[in-house]
């Protein structure tokens, strides 16, 4: 091994039961689908980046030969100009829950959620402060700082439980009169906790706010239906649970309800009621396509479209399930293994509370985490003593996680590095 030890040998006997699970799971001939190869030993990382899927690398083979080199500049119009809107709503249809013309796939989660932001702001002109908790992901911290000072708003804070996420009680604290947004992650990135989608939304609207949900952690991952919750404006990336790719385009909800009045800030050619006419002065699209700016990205778009497919396939209510059941066996490993050894749990008990990875909290977790990798163990560090264990459901084995919480256990046996 690359720190020096003696190579990893699992104990077959206590290996048995992970094997028995994966002979059991449901979802067990979808990992033959993907592109797996022998290194690492054990990925716990697709909360992060999804493996990729052979279907992609296939389709992605077909666009460049007959699509690109073959039509050219042809294939706007044939394939290309439309695909923003109907690969959006196939995603909308599969993992949103929601009907289509309300979703596009372009851009990256930041910009999406720049426009969506300012778009929701302007539905609330009258109103003078946007509410974002202190733990979310740092670009949705960044942007809302960077959005109200613009805008002249008051950021109003949450402060969660770090190993829980917003409640319905840290919401009523701040909703009021003068609540124009509220930005809330559906699955906290650090937690993994699941926050009530249908009541928070219905809380906002309550209280007169708009929502904006961020669902990078939860879409291709939780049964959800944004329609029905009233959902007003939702982003979220397509590479970690939907498997795209590094880098791949992001998707933009918009309710349809909103659509005729809401207006975003990157007013490109895109988003025009009529993308080629070149007119002298804007005139955004009367529907979901005023929400796209540039040039959308083909091969991106397509690599979403076959990440979605196989989400459809497996079906959302079984990945769920597994979801669950993986989460549920890395906890009791952990319980029994690396809690003995000074680490702890730091992602809800509750498996409804819960998403699709588990957060150990140990001493040294940055360090831990590279003797970890060096190890052939991939988990994602979080500072200042977070390690995530991303369990994603149609490619992580039960053989995967066992084989990392024992070498998990092998490193904090060994204490802390001479490094």
């Amino acid at each position: 091994m690359a720190d020096g030890t003696a190579p990893y040998a699992p104990v077959a006997s206590d290996l048995s039961d992970a094997r028995r699970r994966d002979e059991a799971d449901p979802l067990r001939d979808f990992q033959a689908r993907f592109l797996i190869g022998d290194d690492p030993i054990a990925y716990l990382d697709g909360n992060s980046l999804g493996r990729p899927p052979k279907a992609t690398i296939t389709r992605l083979h077909e666009v460049l030969e007959a699509e690109w080199a073959g039509r050219l500049i042809l294939s706007w119009p044939e394939r290309w100009v439309d695909l923003p809107v109907s690969a959006g709503d196939q995603l909308a249809w599969t993992v949103l829950g929601s009907g289509p013309g309300q979703t596009v796939i372009a851009d990256s989660t930041t910009v999406n959620l720049f426009k969506a932001l300012h778009a929701a702001c302007g539905l609330r002109p009258d109103r003078t402060e946007i509410v974002v908790d202190d733990v979310n992901f740092p670009t949705d911290r960044y942007l809302v700082e960077s959005i109200a000072s613009v805008r002249g708003l008051t950021v109003r804070w949450l402060s969660p439980d770090p190993e829980s996420g917003v409640t319905a009680g840290d919401l009523a604290e701040v909703l009021g009169p003068a609540t124009a947004v509220v930005l809330l992650s559906h699955v906290d990135y650090r937690s993994g906790y699941v926050a009530d989608l249908t009541g928070a939304t219905a809380a906002v609207h309550d209280a007169g706010g708009v929502v904006v949900w961020d669902l990078s952690h939860s879409v291709g991952l939780l049964p959800m239906s944004l329609d029905a919750a009233e959902v007003d404006f939702a982003v979220g990336c397509t590479y970690k649970y939907l498997n795209a790719g590094p880098g791949a385009p992001a998707f933009l909800y918009v309710a349809a309800r909103h659509l005729l009045t809401v207006e975003q800030p990157i007013t490109g050619w895109f988003g025009a009621a009529d993308v080629f006419a070149m007119s002298a002065r804007y005139e955004p699209a009367p529907d979901i396509r005023r929400m796209l700016s540039g040039t959308p990205s083909v091969l991106g778009i397509i690599a979403v479209q076959e990440g979605v497919k196989l989400i459809a396939e497996a079906g959302l209510d079984r990945i769920r399930a597994k979801a669950v059941d993986l989460t549920e066996y890395a906890i009791e490993l952990t319980d029994a293994r690396l809690v003995p050894l000074g680490a702890g749990v730091a992602s809800p008990r509750c498996a409804a509370e819960r998403g699709g990875h588990v957060t150990i909290r140990c001493p040294d977790a940055e360090d831990v985490t590279r003797r970890l990798v060096a190890a052939g163990v991939v988990p994602d560090f979080r500072n200042p003593d977070l390690i995530r264990l991303g369990l994603s459901p149609l490619t992580t084995t039960y053989v995967e996680v066992w084989t990392a919480v024992d070498i998990f256990a092998a490193v904090l046996a060994r204490g802390p590095s001479s490094r």
